[in-house]
């Protein structure tokens, strides 16, 4: 799988080169970001000056193991993004084969193949994204103790939503690497910051393969200040589960029906999927549709009264 041919959410270039306007006058509705982010601090200047230090680094790390929180036994890693942290793990192991339950998040099969692995239904590694992009799909903890083997990774890039899920207990055994990041629940995806925690011996691999500063001084600085705001990440998670809520009414009321999601985005069986994006499009309103399914179109959420607005008038008129 190339990179021209992974698929994603995004890609506002290419809609507004098709569809007109400017950039600013879209509604993007393609990904499961959260469009009301968490409130950027104060950044001190001297932390874009020098180089990251390691007691800023080590702030965000007892912060990140304190909110997600991770067992004493497991070890945690801070990288520039969930991403760079999926394109090291194949280096783990093998290569051998590797099991993703797909349809899924496209990149885990992209690096395990650029490493020389062959995806399988189930393999000696195997990779699991807990919630599930796009269908929003838990997996059970005994099943995904049952199929591990030597390399067992569970991507929760989208778990904030829901922590009474998450599988971090995990990381005690030998070879699960349980993944998380700032992207999605905290709307801070330009932030590039994202997490591994497995046991120590892994995390010092995984850190030798990354090198030294993988994380800037100002995300260490938002990550932390993140991280410690427990009372912003409970009241998000309730206006989202209300977000989700009014989406699906909207949305639902249109003879769509819903196939699944997270409190972040839905999915939505529609019947002619690009015909419905192509026609919100017009409208300057941007969905994420799949080469696998015809008739399958996701939508996240609007961040302001003018976005519910508009994604309203729009769908009364499909």
């Amino acid at each position: 799988m190339s990179r021209a041919q992974r698929d994603h959410g995004g890609g506002l270039d290419a809609a507004v080169e098709g569809f007109g306007g400017a950039r600013g006058e879209w509604l993007d509705l393609s990904t499961g970001i959260n469009p009301v982010p968490y409130p950027l601090p104060d950044i001190p200047g001297n932390t874009w000056a020098a180089l990251p230090d390691s007691a800023g680094q080590q702030e965000l790390l007892i912060a990140a193991r304190k909110f997600w929180q991770a067992p004493d036994s497991a070890g945690i890693l801070a990288a520039s993004g969930v991403s760079a942290l999926i394109s090291q793990l194949p280096r783990l192991a093998g290569p051998a084969t590797v099991g993703i339950s797909n349809p899924t998040y496209n990149e885990h099969e992209a690096a395990f193949r650029s490493h020389g692995w062959v995806p399988e239904s189930s393999g000696s590694a195997n990779v699991y994204v807990h919630p599930n992009n796009p269908d929003g799909r838990l997996f059970d903890s005994e099943d995904i103790k049952k199929r591990h083997r030597v390399l067992t990774i569970i991507d929760e890039s989208f778990c904030d939503v829901c922590p009474e899920n998450s599988l971090i207990h995990l990381t005690e055994k030998k070879g699960v690497i349980v993944l998380k990041g700032l992207g999605k629940f905290w709307g801070l995806a330009g932030l590039r910051l994202g997490f591994a925690i497995a046991r120590p011996d892994t995390i010092a691999r995984l850190a030798n393969m990354l090198g030294p500063w993988a994380v800037s001084g100002p995300a260490q600085y938002v990550g932390t200040s993140a991280l410690s705001d427990h009372n912003w990440a409970t009241n998000t998670r309730q206006r989202l589960t209300q977000d989700a809520a009014k989406l699906d009414k909207i949305v639902c009321g249109s003879r769509a029906q819903l196939s699944g999601g997270t409190s972040l985005f839905r999915l939505y069986e529609v019947g002619e999927a690009k015909r419905v994006q192509d026609m919100l499009a017009k409208r300057h309103i941007w969905s994420r549709v799949f080469p696998y399914s015809e008739g399958l179109l996701r939508l996240g959420l609007p961040g302001n009264e003018d976005g519910w607005c508009r994604l309203e008038s729009a769908v009364k008129e499909l």
